[in-house]
């Protein structure tokens, strides 16, 4: 599909259900209650009728207790799977075996495994993509941008220490440019301690000292190479710092800084800024607008003037994609790319464990 397809399947009103209610189910929710003439959740399946009062009184949905009934009185387009990670894959299954689209949460299945059993669902012709959402965030969004314009030539090293295992391969391969290509894989763990910041219930009432290991992995793809490095909690902390190196042979992108040759005598340098409006003066509203790249937009904000934090601007254009895939248009975030970022993940787990290199292999989902 070209452009215009792709405007017009996304034209209508985006319909989905949702099966679990836990923490990250309600990211679903609030994209849906701040821009419901965009979104409209149909129905949510949880097992727990208090839980399902509550979430009914708060967003204003149907719940239901179990799927079939969601499916028996509601016409979602796709349903989004959002249950502990033990569970994901048998739902994400009967879902598929009733021949409803799915988009499950990360990661899709826990183990190599539970991964290839459920591929071979596509290969049946399932239709199943992951909420992956962040290099649809703003910032990673402009760095992948840039990367993929060609200003920095031939990007060949990535450095990416902003979150934990499948996140960081998802946007160090988009970065890299790669797909399924395999890796000799070196790891460590180092001692780490640092104060601890908000968790998912807010800031404590205490000052809390995280005393964990801090994890490097070393890539080598042959001609590309990455460097994965993680703290526990490091993207909620308020004394550490998120970090993504992106090198090409005629630039880089060093956080928010942008250097690369207009030609061999001219380096061109800026700074990528976002831009949020209802700030120093300005009335038009409080929203994440865009990002700039000295003076071009690099990403746009689409749902302007929703009130949405970058992850949730992530998960909306998780939902929208989808809602594209499943009337036509190509796929945003396949099983497949989710499932070789989740092993890329769970392979560095490995060389960490065993103090040796690992080399990947290469698995059924390539071919599909």
């Amino acid at each position: 599909m070209n452009t215009g397809d792709i405007n017009k399947a996304s034209a209508s009103k985006v319909v989905y259900g949702i099966v679990g209610s836990g923490w990250r189910t309600e990211f679903f929710l609030r994209v849906a209650k701040e821009l419901p003439d965009k979104f409209e959740v149909c129905g949510l399946v949880t097992r727990s009728e208090e839980t399902g009062n509550k979430l009914e009184n708060t967003f204003g949905i149907r719940t239901f207790r179990t799927i079939e009934d969601m499916l028996k009185f509601t016409n979602p387009g796709f349903v989004v799977v959002s249950v502990p990670g033990n569970v994901t894959p048998a739902i994400i299954k009967e879902l598929a075996e009733k021949g409803v689209p799915v988009l499950s949460e990360t990661p899709p299945a826990p183990d190599l495994e539970g991964l290839i059993e459920l591929n071979k669902l596509t290969g049946k012709g399932a239709r199943i993509q992951v909420a992956e959402q962040y290099h649809l965030q703003p910032m990673h969004s402009a760095r992948i941008a840039i990367a993929n314009s060609g200003k920095l030539g031939e990007i060949n090293h990535v450095q990416v220490s902003f979150s934990h295992g499948y996140h960081g391969m998802s946007i160090m391969r988009r970065l890299l440019g790669i797909g399924f290509q395999n890796a000799k894989i070196n790891a460590l763990r180092l001692k780490s301690e640092f104060i601890a910041g908000p968790g998912r219930n807010g800031l404590g009432d205490r000052e809390v000292i995280i005393e964990g290991q801090q994890e490097i992995a070393i890539l080598d793809f042959g001609d590309k190479s990455a460097v994965y490095d993680f703290a526990p909690d490091q993207h909620r902390s308020f004394v550490r710092g998120n970090r993504i190196l992106v090198r090409g042979n005629r630039g880089e992108i060093n956080n928010k800084e942008v250097r690369y040759l207009k030609d061999f005598r001219t380096p061109i340098e800026y700074e990528l800024i976002e831009k949020n409006t209802g700030l120093h003066g300005n009335i038009e509203g409080y929203f994440v607008k865009g990002v700039l790249a000295g003076e071009e937009w690099v990403y746009i904000n689409p749902y302007i003037p929703g009130k949405l934090s970058e992850d949730e601007i992530a998960v909306a254009s998780c939902l929208e994609k989808m809602d594209a895939y499943v009337k036509g248009c190509s796929e945003f975030y396949s099983l497949a790319e989710a499932s070789q970022d989740h092993y890329l993940g769970l392979m560095i787990r490995k060389a960490l464990d065993t103090g040796a290199a690992v080399i990947t292999e290469t698995q059924p989902w390539a071919y599909l």
